[in-house]
């Protein structure tokens, strides 16, 4: 089953009218990102794999085309329709962590489950389940400050998957780590593909894209290629 199916989607920044000076971000993108799959979204600085990351993650909306996600069209849902298909559609790690600082490790990632309406019980069991898979299931009580940016970055990741979303959504995820420590979050990410979750991981680094099985490429508001995974069986 497709996780993600766009069709000719497109957004313009400013008054696409004509009044004022208008951007077209995307200017018709057609993307299947299938379930289980680990695709990297690549592409130099105002490619639009920023803009097409907020739309897939539905924080923002497209000015026109289709999205599917899960099977759910997406485009024209409101605001609030919107937050509730990504607290339970889509787990987000981002390249600054996004942690509360004054809440332990446990209670950050217990925070998508209180939202979902998950009961106390079974939030801390879960929370504390998933701190252990990320490999720092004995830091639970400590703060997010005293931490390294690798295990702040593992806290991250247990939260983005609290919820059990369908799609594990990744932007720059080691752009604030060195080199080793990020080679240890990207093999982390390959664990979590292994173990059948989706990925769509948006870098700019093609080191980092290389470890992904699918490789789509943006430029100038357009796909410009894709390779891996037989190219999507050639494109379909």
């Amino acid at each position: 089953m497709r996780i993600i199916e766009t069709r000719d989607l497109t957004k313009v920044y400013g008054d696409a009218a004509g009044v004022g000076h208008a951007v077209h971000a995307l200017r018709g993108i057609d993307l299947d990102v299938e379930r289980g799959e680990m695709v990297a979204l690549i592409g130099p600085s105002g490619s639009g794999k920023s803009t097409l990351m907020a739309i897939l993650g539905c924080l923002d909306t497209p000015t026109g085309g289709r999205y599917a996600l899960d099977g759910r069209q997406v485009e024209n849902l409101t605001g609030a329709e919107l937050a509730a298909i990504r607290n339970e559609k889509i787990g987000f790690v981002f390249q600054q962590y996004n942690l509360l600082p004054k809440a332990s490790i446990l209670r950050n990632v217990e925070l998508p489950m209180l939202y979902a309406g998950v009961p106390r019980k079974e939030r801390r069991l879960r929370a504390l389940e998933l701190l252990e898979r990320v490999g720092i299931g004995d830091k639970a009580d400590v703060l997010p400050g005293a931490l390294s940016g690798g295990q702040r970055q593992r806290v991250a990741i247990a939260r983005a998957l609290a919820n059990r979303p369908a799609l594990l959504l990744a932007d720059e995820p080691t752009g604030a780590l060195d080199s080793k420590t990020g080679q240890e979050v990207l093999a982390l990410f390959r664990e979590l593909h292994a173990q059948g979750n989706t990925v769509l991981l948006v870098t700019h680094d093609p080191s980092i894209a290389a470890l992904a099985e699918r490789r789509v490429e943006l430029r100038d508001g357009l796909l410009a290629g894709q390779e891996g995974r037989e190219s999507r069986e050639e494109a379909a």
